[in-house]
């Protein structure tokens, strides 16, 4: 099977230039997809300008770049495990791994290079952090397992991809940890609700091979699913905002952030996996808008 870009893959120029070894391991990392690593980064954005960091410019940026490496490292372990299931989705069968192109020794040595960055980036941070960044290990580890044993396998991914807000605010500070819980709490409701909406492009396919997902488990009801899942991440969020900082227009930070989630519900189109795409993506910004509140809010 020939190299191709994957339906929901960016930067398809840049990718497209590599020669088919180094695009195979690009596209592996799922580097051709940034949303991922930002959707990954930026609960690490939220824990250190809440927790009052805004003058960490240089530990946002270490918190980015382990993103991005870590990412791409959890995506190369994904399709190591998923590998026989991927190759029975239409949208995943093209995958590297699944396909043949990238041997499994050549995927486990590609893993080792992007920890190895990771590890870079975790001794960069005060022990404390650095605790907090090795239990999320073991969540990772069992993530791609969850959608063979749970309809709910994004409510696991949200413990995952909300871990660097852990990071993120322990290596500011180590005070008002129930802020920290409504923080860490909201950013799980809101990867269950925007990974559930990219569940959508994969229904079918998933029914027939029998994985599980948030998706398919509410069915017809997901549009009511999501928005629940995205008011009680914006709850949780003003909880948050009104612990640290208990005054009425610390909550009107949320305001942008409330309304474009509003628009994502409000268009989505649970039958068309374009447009649940492109709302599953919009979610970049979203994680900047709340990246901004909590800007204001922590740093006021």
């Amino acid at each position: 099977m020939t190299a191709e870009i994957v339906p929901d893959s960016q930067h398809r120029g840049l990718v497209a230039r590599l020669p088919q070894f180094p695009r195979d391991l690009a596209l592996l990392a799922r580097f051709d997809r940034p949303i991922g690593w930002w959707l990954l980064f930026w609960p690490c954005a939220w824990g250190v300008l809440l927790a009052g960091g805004a003058a960490r410019w240089d530990l946002i940026a270490w918190l980015l770049l382990g993103a991005i490496a870590m990412r791409g490292a959890g995506c190369v372990y994904n399709d190591l495990v998923d590998a026989d299931l991927d190759r029975q989705v239409a949208r995943t069968a093209a995958r590297p791994v699944a396909s043949g192109r990238v041997s499994a020794r050549a995927a486990w040595a590609w893993l080792l290079l992007l920890c190895t960055v990771g590890l870079v980036v975790l001794l960069q941070l005060r022990w404390p952090a650095q605790l907090v960044a090795l239990g999320a290990i073991l969540p990772v580890a069992a993530y791609p397992f969850m959608k063979r044993i749970t309809w709910w396998p994004q409510a696991w991914l949200g413990l995952v991809f909300s871990w660097g807000a852990l990071v993120g605010w322990v290596e500011v500070r180590d005070d008002y940890l129930p802020v920290l819980g409504l923080l860490y709490a909201g950013a799980i409701a809101w990867v269950i609700g925007y990974d559930t909406i990219y569940a959508l492009q994969d229904r079918e396919d998933d029914a027939l091979v029998g994985i599980r997902s948030s998706a398919r488990a509410l069915g017809a009801r997901v549009r009511g699913g999501v928005t629940l899942f995205y008011g009680a991440a914006l709850a949780c969020w003003a909880l948050a905002f009104w612990g640290l900082r208990p005054d009425p227009l610390a909550l009107l930070a949320l305001a942008p952030l409330a309304l474009h989630l509003l628009w994502q519900v409000a268009t989505l189109r649970p039958d068309d996996g374009d447009n649940a795409l492109a709302r599953f993506r919009a979610n970049r910004s979203a994680g900047l808008l709340m990246a901004l509140a909590c800007w204001v809010v922590g740093n006021a």
